[in-house]
């Protein structure tokens, strides 16, 4: 079973940055999907940034796309997220999350259903 655990979230000012790091354990395919996720309160869960950890090849939503950087060291099994020109609206709770192991395709943002390990989350603020 993969066990994910987060760290790095924090409080930060409009324009700062933070990073953010999972650490995954346990028996875990070497080709799988991992990614960050995020839910405000009173707003569905969504996705921020997905990598494939094969080859590395990553995927954004657009809300991010050039501000966010999703990352992997895999001699340690982490995938991280560097958060950069926050905005309030980034608030939220991040999420870590991998899927089963797949071999190629496409690692979704959208199709958290795809997802099946997550860590318990990381609180992310931003005030103006």
């Amino acid at each position: 079973v993969q066990q994910l655990v987060e760290s790095g979230g924090g409080s930060v000012q409009a324009g700062g940055s933070l990073r953010l790091s999972c650490a995954a354990s346990g028996y875990m395919y070497s080709s799988r999907c991992m990614g960050w996720f995020r839910q405000a309160p009173g707003k569905e869960r969504e996705g921020v940034a997905t990598i494939y950890t094969r080859d590395g090849s990553t995927y954004y939503a657009g809300s991010v796309k050039g501000r966010f950087t999703i990352s992997q060291d895999n001699a340690k099994n982490t995938v991280y997220l560097q958060m950069n020109s926050l905005k309030p609206e980034d608030t939220a709770m991040y999420y870590c999350a991998a899927d089963g192991g797949r071999l190629g395709g496409y690692c979704s943002t959208t199709a958290i259903y795809e997802y099946n390990y997550w860590g318990q989350g990381t609180q992310v603020t931003v005030s103006s």
